[in-house]
């Protein structure tokens, strides 16, 4: 199921299986100064969330970009505001140039549908485990 599709471009979301795979959500308003960029761009994450059949409460997964990590302390006091406390998500932030030259703050999300670990994705990660252990890779040492 795709959501948000109006972009020749892109998705705005995709749900496959349990799992609920966010395109990068950036500020409504670019004008705005930081702290208002990552509030609005988190109040979308909460509406494409909605709209695909889950919340902030199944993340898991998110990707972070900051136009400046002078703003990471700034950022991630609203970030920790956002989040549910006991549902937080793997997470990477780095500083990348933006695609328009006022965007300071992007997100990328993965969330469950369900409470816990996506069943598709469990047994994707289940079967590449079970594999990898019963056959280890042979390594030739010096």
């Amino acid at each position: 199921k795709r959501l948000q599709e109006s972009d020749p471009r892109m998705s705005g979301a995709v749900v496959h299986g349990d799992l609920v795979y966010l395109s990068g959500q950036v500020p409504a308003d670019f004008s705005q100064p930081l702290d208002t960029q990552v509030k609005s761009t988190l109040e979308k994450v909460d509406a494409l969330l909605k709209e695909a059949g889950t919340d902030k409460s199944k993340l898991i997964s998110a990707q972070l970009w900051l136009k400046s990590m002078d703003d990471f302390g700034a950022m991630n006091d609203i970030w920790i505001d956002w989040l549910d406390p006991d549902n937080k998500p793997v997470r990477a932030c780095v500083e990348a140039p933006m695609a328009h030259p006022d965007i300071l703050f992007e997100a990328m999300i993965i969330a469950a549908k369900e409470a816990g670990a996506s069943g598709a994705h469990s047994r994707f990660l289940g079967g590449f485990w079970r594999r990898s252990l019963q056959n280890p890779p042979k390594i030739d040492h010096p």
